[in-house]
Order: C-alpha cells, then structure tokens, then sequence
C-alpha cells in the first residue's frame, strides 16, 4: 500500500482502494510463481541442516536466505510498514538504519498487540508442501526435455521463492485492511460478535461467496495469458491450458488452487483474528457511540 501519497485514511481503506491493491498483487504472485517455475524443485533447499556445513545454520537454505534478506531489509525499515511481515522473528532482524517514516494510522494497534495476526509460519508451510512440488513436478515437460528434481539453482530458485513469499505474504495479512474498512463501515454489526466472541459470526461477514467466485475466474484468465507465448510475429499462439505446464510454462490448476484452498482462507482467518481484537483497549464510550449508527 502506498502510504506516502498524501492521500486520507479514508481513502487509504477504502475498499476501491485496497480492493486495487490485491488486483495488482495477484499480478504480482503470478509473474512471480511463472518465474519460479523455470527451476527444478529443488528438494534439498527446504530440508533443515542439508547445508549446515556451509552455512553452520540449523535450518534450511530457503530459511537462512529468508533471515539474511529479511536483515537487510529490516534495516531498510520495511517491517515498520503495517503491511510487511516478517517471515524471521522481528526479535531476531536488526534494527532500521534510517529514522522510521511517520505514516497515517490504519489500523487498531493495541497496547498488547496480539501476536497472532502473522501467519507466515503457516504460508510458509504450505508454499513448500503443496505449491512448489506442484509448480515444477518432475513428471512435466519443458520445450520438450523431462525436468529434473534438482537441477542446482539453489540461489537463484531460492531468490524466487523468497519474492513469492513476500508477495504471498502481502496479500494474506491485507485482509487487516479489509476487516479495519468492512468494520469502521458498520460497526454495530460486529461489535457484538467481537464481545461475545463468535469467530463463525465474523467470518460470515466478511464472506462474500460471489466475489471470491469471480476471483478465482480472473486468476485463471491472468495466468492463462501471461503464462502464453508468442511466435516471431507477435501473435499470440493458442495452448490448451493442460499443456501450459509441459511448455515449461504455469499449471493454472496449482495457481486457482492455491488461492482456493489457501490464500482465500489464511486471508480470512487473519481478517477474524484482527476482528477479534478490535475492541482491545477501545474505551466505552467509543463502543457505545458506535452502537447508535
């Protein structure tokens, strides 16, 4: 989100606005996830201590590239930014080398902020377990050749992984932004869900089946044509989508998949979890104003 365009809050959490945002971060996660593709799995990069003598790092590869990225980026202060999450513990990245921007607040931070809004340890499961063995299974074929389990490119496989995790990450944790905006529309809807907590409540408000439907349509069409090649003309050349995947390509199957069966429920399990929280430390007065509209 761009938090330095001098636009109002009110405009920042517009659902217009924040609605744009996920559109272009789909873009974003499927050039990303294509660009993923062009390597082999590459198994060992995700096995804990599979390279703990070059590195003399406990963990796997992905997440030492993750903690040495994140660290240079945590002195950048991308992680004072409400929308970046670190996938490192924050206790564990170095502190902002450059004095912290003042940004518009958007969303309800309470005294205790409740550390639970971070899902990354659960992004980072399934891209490894589900989304990665589907987008580059050994069993396909590219311009024709097998591909191989392990081809090598740890650092350039583990480069685009981290770019996808980040990005995916992004796009979860927006739906804070969405649950802050659906709230502040209509308060007395949820307020009695959030103090008599009833997180099946707050999920049914926050669903909309018809727009989640017409997402998953969309996606398919983005990857279709951005996943399409071109011949020497310039002219689109027709590919039927299962054959996309053996063209070295995108399985759209793995990309709608993906969104269906994780990005769209991790996203609302983090708009429920900030909803259960949004009353924390809000005075009464507030609440009962709230109540009236």
């Amino acid at each position: 989100m761009n938090f330095t365009s001098g636009a109002e809050v009110s405009e920042l959490l517009s659902l217009d606005h924040i609605r744009n945002q996920l559109i272009r971060l789909e873009d974003t996660i499927i050039f990303l996830l294509i660009e993923r593709a062009q390597f082999a799995y590459n198994k060992r990069i995700y096995q804990p201590g599979a390279f703990k003598d070059e590195l003399n790092f406990d963990g796997s590869w992905l997440e030492w590239f993750l903690f040495e990225i994140e660290s240079f980026h945590a002195k950048a202060r991308r992680y004072t930014s409400p929308d970046e999450h670190a996938f490192t513990p924050l206790d564990k990245l170095p502190q902002p080398i450059i004095k912290p921007q003042s940004l518009p607040s958007l969303l309800h931070q309470p005294a205790a902020k409740h550390p639970s809004v971070n899902v990354n340890s659960r992004i980072l499961e399934f891209y490894i377990q589900h989304i990665v063995p589907g987008l580059t299974s050994s069993t396909r074929l590219a311009q024709g050749k097998e591909v191989l389990e392990d081809d090598g490119n740890y650092g350039s496989a583990a480069t685009r992984d981290v770019e996808v995790l980040q990005a995916l990450s992004r796009r979860i944790h927006f739906g804070m932004f969405v649950s802050e905006s659906k709230f502040l529309e209509a308060p007395h809807d949820f307020i009695p869900h959030i103090l008599n907590p009833n997180p099946e409540a707050l999920a049914g408000l926050i669903t909309k089946p018809a727009v989640e439907a017409k997402l998953l349509i969309r996606l398919a069409n983005k990857a279709r044509v951005y996943g399409c090649e071109m011949d020497a003309d310039g002219k689109v050349i027709e590919v039927p989508d299962e054959e996309m995947a053996a063209r070295g390509k995108i399985d759209l199957a793995t990309i709608v998949s993906m969104y269906k069966d994780w990005v769209i429920p991790l996203t609302k399990d983090v708009e429920v979890d900030y909803l259960l929280h949004r009353l924390d430390d809000v005075p009464q007065s507030q609440i009962d104003e709230w109540m009236k509209r």
